[in-house]
């Protein structure tokens, strides 16, 4: 087992010193791997960064090479640095958090909250309120105390997500994601009736080469998307059908995009929506009315599963519609 101990390095930051001796069947293996397995909340690539900046000693002698084999009984020393203070303010903004632990957190979004700082939204975002809310617990993602964003929300769609806290939890989790072994389902309202009632919408999604602001199906360029859905029910009008949505791959504004493209924009989206007056006039008053306060998309991210990128345990999280899209769907009068 390694022994931690903590140090004070050159500019007086305290540095986290793992001091451990290669066993006899780690002999020949690779530094970085060795380490990664040893040290597992320091990603391979975090190390092998670690290793090349001078931060590691064997047997007391500096080594640059990720690639060198120890040998049985030699002694590894590595000091890594504290993190990095973050760039986002850590600003302390309420979040309903569904899971902690040393290595994640599961928050459900709100509607309104913008997740990392961007031009336009420079703070008040899910980031600023991670930080914020972790605090020392955030060990941090490439050396900088921050949180790992592996997905992210529109603004105004609710709902789950998942960030890490560690480097190797971040690297973990972005690995699931690539192989597609994430699950996200998610609640929406959509004008029309979609038929067939479950089915596949495959399209490369790109941005829209007739406005820069939105993105769109391409027929050239863009990148893969695929969305299943299944329609769960039909408003008594015929106008809205209620959707679950499955993503099977991860684009900017997905789930909006194919709907629209499709013909069955959500319900109160202001840049896919295709909303008429005549759409609105076939509801009953108190949803027209309901619509018109909802002020965002009918778009709710209600379950959320992977396995743990540190324990291995298989984790499902659900989350009830929010109060706007629950008035809207029972003023809807669905059958």
């Amino acid at each position: 087992m390694p022994d931690d101990a903590q140090e004070s390095g050159q500019d007086g930051a305290v540095a986290e010193r793992h001091v451990l001796t290669v066993e006899a069947e780690e002999a020949g293996e690779r530094i970085d791997r060795l380490l990664s397995r040893r040290l597992p909340d320091l990603s391979r690539a975090r190390l092998k960064r670690l290793i090349e900046s001078g931060a590691l000693a064997l047997d007391g002698a500096p080594l640059r090479s990720p690639s060198a084999k120890p040998r049985a009984g030699q002694v590894i020393a590595l000091a890594v640095p504290p993190a990095a203070p973050p760039t986002p303010e850590a600003q302390a903004i309420p979040l309903q958090i569904l899971h902690e632990d040393e290595a994640l957190i599961v928050v459900d979004k709100p509607a309104g909250l913008v997740v990392h700082p961007a031009p336009g939204n420079p703070d008040r975002t899910l980031v600023n309120a991670l930080i914020a809310h972790c605090g020392p617990s955030l060990i941090g993602v490439g050396g900088v105390r921050r949180p790992g964003i592996v997905h992210r929300l529109d603004k105004d769609t609710s709902g789950l997500m998942v960030a890490a806290k560690t480097d190797a939890a971040h690297q973990g989790l972005v690995a699931q994601f690539a192989e597609r072994r994430i699950g996200r389902q998610y609640a929406c309202l959509v004008w029309g009736l979609v038929e067939p009632a479950e089915g596949r919408i495959a399209g490369n999604i790109g941005r829209s080469p007739r406005n820069r602001k939105k993105m769109a199906v391409l027929s050239r360029g863009g990148r893969p998307a695929v969305t299943h859905y299944k329609r769960l029910a039909v408003s008594a009008s015929g106008a809205v059908s209620r959707l679950l949505c499955r993503l099977e791959t991860g684009r900017t504004h997905q789930i909006r995009v194919h709907l629209s493209h499709a013909g069955h924009g959500l319900l109160g989206d202001p840049l896919y929506g295709r909303e008429s007056a005549s759409r609105r006039a076939a509801l009953p008053a108190a949803a027209r009315q309901a619509l018109a306060g909802l002020g965002r998309q009918a778009l709710h991210a209600e379950s959320l599963a992977f396995r743990h990128p540190t324990s291995g345990e298989e984790m499902a999280f659900t989350s009830a519609l929010p109060r706007d899209l629950r008035d809207l769907t029972n003023f809807l009068e669905f059958l």
